[in-house]
């Protein structure tokens, strides 16, 4: 039961950390190699949990099936230049972003 608690406590305090940010105002985090994009229709939280509890096996299969992904220079640029406004969230050392759903 304390470790429900644990996950639901850990899971709202994700949920209050996540925001809209404009990818300009990401650069240096990206610049460092410290930015993950999380796929559309991908749950950010759930990403985020996984980083945090260091569960490598789990995000490795999102990065193979590219559910999380390094950001290409070519998206950093079309981002860049869209001025896009991203979802972020950060996980220490990663800043993990995610396109709005429409």
């Amino acid at each position: 039961m304390t470790e429900l608690t644990e996950k639901q406590t850990l899971i709202a305090r994700l949920n209050s950390e996540t925001a809209k940010i404009s990818w300009l105002e990401l650069q240096k985090h990206y610049a460092s190699g410290n930015v993950l994009g999380v796929a559309p229709g991908a749950d950010l939280i759930k990403v985020a949990i996984a980083l945090n509890e260091d569960n490598a096996p789990q995000i490795q299969k999102w990065l193979s099936d590219k559910s999380v992904f390094e950001v290409a220079d070519q998206q950093a640029m079309k981002w860049y230049e869209n001025q896009t406004i991203l979802w972020a969230l950060v996980i220490p050392p990663f800043v993990l972003v995610q396109e709005p759903s429409t």
